[in-house]
């Protein structure tokens, strides 16, 4: 029988997900095998197995796991074999696996590390098709009180007032600020918008005693650091 149509039972056992995984545990099965668990059935002529390859090749740019993270609903439907329900759970389990890694960092922890501050936020955009910026707000232990979105869209000063910046400070009584955001295209460089927000926030901060402590953008699976690069 050609392999290519085999149904999952009639694969050999150790090329079932399920039975693998019970016999050497979830962190033996390859992606496309996890991603194959998930969808547990495939089409006429495609095995989940084969489904869940074709789903780790969809995107044009990314590879493998992380192009999954920039597959919309739109997108995944388009892909034979996937319907309504299938497309709904594999977005629930990538934002799922989101919140996971935020939840896996000890919000306790002192916010004083831009290698920490990045990975903590890393999984969450650095997937992010557009830019976003958020602005971290830490108690006097450099502690997070609470992270607000201020804009989706490109880093300007239109898009993010330094006004508004330090009346949300006020509100929450931070102590300093941690300015955030993505670079879509991966690299983390600076841009000139970048730097003349951060200096302008740099120099409000100083006034009202709220200093900016860095600003962090985000890539893939990197980051830059104004306050590492002495540029803060």
């Amino acid at each position: 029988m050609d392999r290519k149509n085999m149904t999952m039972k009639e694969r050999p056992q150790t090329e079932r997900p399920y039975e693998k995984c019970m016999e050497s545990g979830a962190e033996s099965l390859t992606d496309g095998e996890l991603l194959a668990v998930i969808l547990r059935c495939g089409i006429r002529n495609c095995s989940a197995l084969e489904l869940a390859c074709k789903l780790l090749e969809k995107h044009p740019v990314y590879e493998g796991l992380a192009g999954l993270h920039h597959l919309d609903y739109h997108t995944l439907r388009e892909i034979p074999g996937i319907g309504k329900v299938k497309a709904v759970e594999l977005l629930c389990v990538m934002e799922l696996s989101k919140r996971l890694a935020r939840a896996s960092v000890d919000r306790q922890v002192e916010f004083t590390s831009p290698d920490y501050v990045a990975s903590f936020y890393m999984e969450e955009m650095g997937h992010l098709e557009s830019e976003q910026v958020r602005l971290l707000l830490l108690n006097n232990r450099s502690r997070l009180i609470r992270d607000v979105v201020l804009s989706r869209g490109t880093v300007n000063q239109a898009l993010v007032p330094v006004r508004d910046i330090f009346v949300t400070a006020l509100r929450y009584g931070a102590v300093s600020l941690i300015l955030l955001h993505n670079h879509p295209s991966g690299d983390p460089d600076p841009s000139r918008e970048d730097i003349l927000l951060t200096n302008r926030l740099k120099e409000a901060g100083l006034m009202l005693d709220i200093p900016l402590v860095d600003h962090i953008i985000i890539g893939d699976c990197c980051y830059c650091s104004f306050r590492e690069r002495q540029m803060l």
